[in-house]
């Protein structure tokens, strides 16, 4: 794969490459309307492959959080066209790495020396490369060791990376208002915390301890000697990332094992810690030759505050979602309903979210449940359309609901995709035996 010898770190830059990618697409528009003249019956995939090409190209030379927005929104399946999703999913663990000489350099303005001044055995060239940092094989007093290093300028571009994204997130999911900052300023929150390098090495042991119990599930131990601000060192764990297990023929007791193990480990998270690693895609996750689960990064941690936490899952509840009572209630208190809606509002979110959680919490409302069911996914893909196409829900303020919705949320659907990648049958309850 080609190599970058450098990444554009200031404002100026990372911001003409945004507008490089800008004319591309509209090129690509140019294009496909010119070919529509002609054949009215064209779709748009061939744009949307067009589009989701030039927009990964321009994002994987920013990298950062640029990058990253790509990959978060790569596991939205049912949200953006195929095209997009396979093109963003490379995000997760397949980018142009930093060439030798750069990593040498990065290395040395990180951590005060060369990488062979500190370990035994250094690759120069990485082995994985994704948004925020690329990973390299090491080894020390015969430890085979994986050393995270941080791309160039990535913590000091978040703001303006966000500043330039911003505007295409408004017109996608429809926000307005002053509320919407309240999002925003989330989004480059978690990102500050990814790129803090220190954080992530104590969260990784926070959380690795925590759930050490829990069978089927790996994890890697972490050295704070041979880390700082911007480079990790932790075990090499031998394993093939969970995309590639699930692209090859796997038996269903394989994918139970894996899948019941993923739920279990959430789901302690969750209750328990009241603390998630929140980015669920497959690049984090490792499978070894036993088929236990290895879960490799925590840098995105989301702390679950319990005002949040108590409403949301008693919306988890069919008997409170058909209690209209309590379901408005539940509704003001996570802010999907607000004190100044009309009551032409309050009627239509309160049938819309309705509908979502009697869909999306329907998992929890068995005590197995089959996330290969095709009839699940199928109604997902539907009521995705239904709204994505509705011209009254346009018209309304979609600056609703927490905060806490947008890495929460996000967790939750990233779970039911790789359960669903798995083809697992889980039980849902069976959690409570690692408390």
């Amino acid at each position: 794969m080609k190599t970058i010898d450098k990444i554009p770190t200031s404002k100026l830059g990372r911001t003409a490459e945004m507008v490089k990618t800008g004319a591309k697409i509209g090129g690509n528009y140019l294009k496909y309307y010119s070919k529509k003249a002609v054949n009215p019956s064209l779709s748009k995939e061939e744009l949307n492959e067009d589009n989701a090409a030039d927009i990964y190209d321009g994002l994987k030379n920013l990298k950062g959080s640029a990058l990253k927005v790509a990959q978060m929104l790569s596991m939205e399946k049912n949200l953006l066209p195929k095209a997009y999703v396979e093109r963003f999913s490379l995000a997760q663990f397949s980018v142009p790495p930093l060439s030798a000489p750069l990593v040498r350099k990065t290395f040395k303005k990180y951590f005060g020396k060369y990488p062979e001044e500190i370990f035994d055995k250094f690759q120069s060239n990485s082995v994985n490369a994704a948004s925020i940092g690329q990973v390299h094989k090491a080894e020390k007093d015969g430890k085979k060791l994986a050393v995270k290093i941080q791309y160039p300028g990535v913590a000091e571009s978040i703001s303006s990376d966000l500043a330039m994204v911003k505007p295409v997130a408004t017109r996608m999911f429809n926000l307005q208002g002053k509320e919407t900052e309240k999002y925003f300023k989330e989004i480059e929150g978690k990102l500050l915390e990814e790129t803090d390098y220190v954080l992530e090495v104590s969260q990784s042991q926070e959380i690795t301890e925590a759930c050490a119990h829990i069978p089927n599930l790996k994890f890697p131990n972490y050295y704070p000697e041979y880390s700082s601000e911007r480079i990790i060192t932790m075990d090499w764990m031998t394993g093939e990332h969970l995309s590639e297990f699930t692209s090859k023929p796997f038996t269903q007791e394989e994918g139970n094992k894996l899948g019941q193990t993923l739920w279990n480990f959430y789901m302690f998270q969750m209750h328990r810690l009241k603390a998630i690693h929140a980015d669920p895609h497959p690049g984090n996750f490792l499978v070894d030759k036993d088929r236990n689960l290895i879960a490799i990064d925590f840098g995105c941690i989301k702390r679950v505050p319990e005002e949040f936490y108590v409403p949301y899952f008693e919306l988890a509840k069919i008997e409170n979602i058909n209690n209209p009572g309590i379901f408005e209630q539940k509704l003001y208190e996570l802010e999907i309903l607000l004190p100044n809606d009309t009551e032409k509002e309050k009627k239509f979110f309160s049938a819309l979210f309705h509908e979502m959680l009697s869909l999306f919490t329907s998992p929890f409302h068995n005590e197995v449940f089959d996330f290969a069911d095709e009839n699940f996914w199928g109604k997902i893909t539907e009521l995705s359309d239904k709204y994505s196409n509705d011209k009254e829900l346009r018209k309304m303020n979609g600056s609703r609901g927490s905060k806490h919705f947008l890495y929460i949320n996000r967790t939750f659907f990233g779970i039911y995709n790789l359960l669903h990648d798995l083809k697992a049958t889980v039980k849902i309850q069976e959690f409570v035996k690692v408390f």
